[in-house]
């Protein structure tokens, strides 16, 4: 991680829950989670850059631009590389999430998210 992008990591298995139904003959990862991963991993980029991030949450308003390129699998090392397109204003964050298998783009979007202390 630096000031401006964020890597995370995760490692599909056999035993993720939502294979039961998506789907039972041949798992394939929701694409909906590999926005929610890349999401996840943004807020964490963001919250890093505040003194006391357990003060605060991140919300995202608006996700744009999410293409699904192949699929992913059990087996599969997905590679999430967050990176920010602008600086933080009035607690409002944009990003980029890209995720990876090896060197193939899997999955990409754009995040717009706001960052409120908690109460």
């Amino acid at each position: 991680m630096t000031d401006n992008y964020i890597v995370g990591v995760k490692n599909i298995t056999t035993n993720e829950p939502y294979f039961m139904g998506h789907f039972p003959q041949e798992p394939v990862m929701p694409g909906v989670l590999q926005v929610e991963a890349m999401a996840q991993t943004g807020g964490l980029l963001v919250l890093a850059r505040l003194d006391e991030p357990e003060r605060y949450s991140t919300y995202f308003l608006k996700i744009d631009n999410v293409k699904f390129r192949h699929k992913v699998v059990p087996g599969d090392t997905l590679i999430f590389r967050v990176e920010l397109t602008s600086e933080m204003r009035r607690g409002i964050a944009t990003m980029r999430g890209l995720a990876f298998i090896g060197d193939k783009v899997i999955s990409e979007a754009d995040f717009t998210a706001q960052i409120i202390k908690n109460k």
